[in-house]
């Protein structure tokens, strides 16, 4: 993203050239928040892409689960459904417990993409900050 994808910011910066505060660089200060608002969006889409994946996922599971399910009421007019209902249910749980580990990562995975954004701009603005504040 650039000042292209947000044309406002470059009116902004034409506006401000106009304007000159001693030993402060209005361009560099407009940049800086340009620049914070393209981590901000792009923390964004890292989250937004992340919960799409996980309802995608969610989804999925849920679909398998409920035709398993109908797979095995099917077969409950018969008599081996009974030796095999312990087997079962004990397959089920463990299934069940897999899909939530896996959603539970993926969760987590996109809260780390979005929040990586935003840590990586502030270490960006800290530095920018260290460089503003030494003596010339």
């Amino acid at each position: 993203m650039g000042i292209g994808t947000m044309p406002w910011l470059g009116d902004l910066k034409k506006m401000a050239e106009r304007f000159t505060l001693p030993g402060i660089d209005i361009g560099a200060l407009i940049e800086w928040q340009r620049k914070d608002m393209e981590a901000l969006a792009e923390a964004n889409r890292q989250a937004y892409e992340g919960v799409q994946a996980l309802v995608s996922r969610r989804n999925e599971i849920l679909q398998e689960t409920l035709a398993q399910w109908q797979a095995a009421m099917k077969g409950f007019g018969s008599g081996d459904i009974l030796t095999n209902q312990a087997e079962t249910a004990k397959q089920q749980v463990e299934k069940a417990l897999a899909n939530f580990r896996e959603l539970s990562q993926m969760e987590a995975q996109a809260r780390n993409n979005a929040w990586k954004v935003m840590q990586d701009r502030m270490q960006e603005n800290l530095a920018n900050l260290q460089k503003l504040l030494q003596p010339k």
